[in-house]
């Protein structure tokens, strides 16, 4: 089988076992081995005591970002360091895309930049996660 083709059937099962993804309303665009791109649209019950978006909606978004970008080799792997710079706010109605490229694939590490930006271009924030790699596989079916 095609990595890449794995790779997608991978982030599909995954998203479609992760509740809270879903409830953030995440959508796969794109899924390459070590690659993710996803989307989302920003609703008011994301916002905080300010009018923008929750720091904690754009970490946890980053952070699926991150997992389904990691995990897409069927190699169970959690997140071990995860920081996150904001650049950007934004808001209810806006469309964010984050997009996870890998910089590093270890045996027992990975390293993953995701960028997220709103429907506009407009950079909003920088996550760097890395992720520990467990060498069992996610999905025994996959």
């Amino acid at each position: 089988m095609n990595n890449d083709i794995k790779a997608r059937q991978v982030a599909e099962k995954l998203l479609k076992n992760d509740p809270f993804s879903l409830w953030l309303g995440i959508t796969i665009l794109d899924v390459k081995e070590g690659y993710c791109k996803l989307q989302m649209t920003l609703r008011p019950e994301m916002m905080n005591g300010f009018g923008i978006t929750h720091g904690g909606v754009a970490f946890s978004f980053a952070d699926s970002a991150l997992a389904f970008s990691c995990n897409n080799r069927n190699n169970l792997s959690v997140a071990q360091d995860n920081s996150i710079n904001f650049l950007k706010s934004s808001k209810a109605g806006d469309v964010l895309i984050a997009e996870s490229k890998e910089v590093h694939n270890g045996k027992s590490t990975g390293l993953y930049l995701i960028t997220i930006h709103n429907q506009n271009g407009d950079q909003i924030a920088l996550f760097k996660g890395t992720c520990f790699r467990t060498g069992k596989p996610l999905f025994e079916d996959i």
